[in-house]
């Protein structure tokens, strides 16, 4: 059989913060996207987090919210409602964004967890784009990749149990952008990282 030949995959670090826990009913108010480096053949290459970022903050798309949701990120629906990015606009201009770091390469969305970041990129993608940068299921959860290395069930897993080294240095604020880019270290380490042997 043939060997199957693959482009190298580019993961993107995604973080979100919304006002509630689905989309559609709530909104998606700001997003922020950080390069965390390139797998191939020969392996994983990390990136400058820093280096290659996205972020925007939306207008949201419904008056529901949660408040405790919208708590967490510290946003402001109403200034949100007057300066916030429509989201086809914002949708699009991301979109765009993925295709031009990821020349040659397949994007993958990567994010801790990743789940409710991917539930709710992805559905904005298709609702105001019609199409999202990283297929259907593009997606990569570091908190199963870790349980995975380290041979744990994945309930038994959050970053305060991962060893120290592998967690960011930097502080988990619920801005978008900066979760995404202390994410993208995480994302860096995960991928270095031996794991547990038997």
């Amino acid at each position: 059989m043939a060997a199957r030949c693959v482009e190298p995959s580019l993961y993107i670090s995604v973080d979100i913060e919304a006002d509630g826990p689905i989309p559609g009913p709530y909104s998606m108010l700001s997003f922020g996207a950080a390069v965390a480096g390139t797998q191939d053949a020969e392996g994983f290459t990390a990136a400058d987090p820093e280096k290659l970022t996205f972020y925007r903050e939306l207008r949201p798309i419904s008056e529901e919210f949660v408040p405790e949701a919208l708590a967490v990120s510290g946003l402001d629906r109403d200034r949100l409602r007057r300066e916030g990015v429509e989201p086809t606009t914002a949708l699009s201009e991301f979109a765009d964004w993925v295709r031009e770091v990821a020349p040659g390469a397949q994007p993958v969305m990567c994010g801790y967890p990743a789940s409710y970041d991917w539930m709710f990129l992805y559905w904005y993608l298709i609702r105001f784009t019609g199409a999202s940068p990283f297929g259907h299921s593009g997606c990569l959860d570091m908190k199963t990749l870790y349980a995975t290395k380290a041979r744990l069930p994945l309930r038994a897993v959050a970053k305060g149990t991962m060893p120290r080294e592998l967690l960011s240095r930097r502080r988990h604020t619920h801005h978008a952008l900066d979760d995404a880019i202390e994410q993208a270290e995480l994302f860096a380490n995960l991928m270095a990282w031996p794991g547990n042997s038997q």
